[in-house]
């Protein structure tokens, strides 16, 4: 099994953020990346405490909207 390159998730996180303006709603942030990989609500409270991205709370909920920074 090949190791995960979260690095790369997260460019592809901040990728999306900057097509929609910077700032998306976790739902659809998660649907668009459904398909590239799981676990977004954990990428992102990392991105967070990295200081990547903003969002409301310790891990986004769907109704969150997600900041990039």
């Amino acid at each position: 099994m090949e190791p995960i390159d979260y690095e790369a998730e997260y460019e592809e996180i901040k990728r999306v953020l900057q097509e929609y303006g910077g700032e998306l709603d976790y739902r659809t942030l998660n649907e668009i990346l459904a398909d590239k990989f799981e676990g977004i609500r954990l990428r992102l409270k990392t991105m967070k405490e990295k200081g990547f991205v903003e969002f409301d709370g310790v891990v986004p909920s769907f109704d969150s909207n997600i900041r990039l920074l």
